[in-house]
C-alpha cells in the first residue's frame, strides 16, 4: 500500500464526537498517523505480521492504519467508552479482523500482564498540559515495558531534551525520526484561535 493510499483511507476513519478536554483527545491527522505508520512500517518493518499495541488508540486511527499494513494483531488500549464506540464502527466499516480494543486506564494497568507481550508498541499520548503533567512520560514507560522491539511515539519537541535524560536513565535508545507540525485544531472553548501548530517530535525508542 502506497503512503498516499494510506493517507487517503484514513481521512475516512471517524473521529471523537465531542472530546473530552480532561482527557486531552486531540485527534492524530490522517496525515501524520500515515506518515508514522508507513515510516515504522517501511523503515523499520515493524508493523507486518506483528503484534501491535497502540496506547490511548482514541477513535482507531493509528491501529486502524496498522492493521491495513497487514499487522498480525493490533491491540488499541483506551479509556473513555465513547472514543471505543467510534473505533468499533470504524473497525467495522473497514471490515477489518485483525484489530481488538480493550477498556483500561493505562495508568493503573497490571503491567505484568502485558511485560513484553506485543513487538511493538504505537501511540500518541496526552502531552500532560493542563491536568495531566507527565501523563506522557508515564505512558511512554508502559509502552516500554510492553514491547519487545520498539515504542514510536509523538511528543512535543520542547521536552526532548527531558525524555533523552529519561530514556538514559532507561537504559533504552531513543531516535528522533521527524520532526513534525501538528496542526491542532481549535476543539475546545477556551481555544481562542481556530487552529495552532505545536512542534512536535516523532521518536523511536529501542532496547539499547
Amino acid at each position: 500500500m502506497k503512503l498516499k493510499e494510506l493517507e487517503s483511507c484514513l481521512q475516512q476513519v471517524d473521529t471523537f464526537e465531542e472530546p473530552k478536554i480532561l482527557l486531552e483527545q486531540y485527534p492524530t491527522s490522517p496525515h501524520i498517523a500515515a506518515c508514522m505508520l508507513y515510516t515504522i512500517h517501511s523503515s523499520f518493518d515493524d508493523i507486518e505480521g506483528k503484534l501491535v499495541a497502540d496506547l490511548g488508540c482514541g477513535c482507531g486511527v493509528l491501529s486502524i492504519g496498522a492493521a491495513m499494513l497487514d499487522a498480525g494483531l493490533c491491540v488499541g488500549f483506551e479509556i473513555d467508552e465513547d472514543a471505543l464506540e467510534i473505533f468499533r464502527r470504524n473497525a467495522e466499516e473497514f471490515e477489518l479482523s485483525n484489530v481488538d480494543l480493550l477498556q483500561c486506564d493505562l495508568c493503573h494497568l497490571e503491567v505484568e500482564t502485558y511485560a513484553q507481550k506485543f513487538d511493538t508498541v504505537i501511540m500518541n499520548p496526552p502531552f500532560g498540559t493542563k491536568h495531566n503533567q507527565g501523563m506522557d512520560m508515564k505512558f511512554l514507560h508502559t509502552a516500554l515495558t510492553m514491547s519487545q522491539t520498539a515504542v514510536y511515539s509523538l511528543h512535543k519537541t520542547s521536552t526532548r531534551e527531558h525524555i533523552q535524560k529519561k530514556a538514559n536513565d532507561w537504559g533504552v535508545k531513543m531516535e528522533v525520526i521527524a520532526e513534525l507540525r501538528y496542526d491542532l485544531p481549535a476543539s475546545y472553548k477556551f481555544h481562542k484561535k481556530k487552529s495552532v501548530d505545536i512542534q512536535v517530535d516523532f521518536l523511536r525508542f529501542s532496547k539499547a
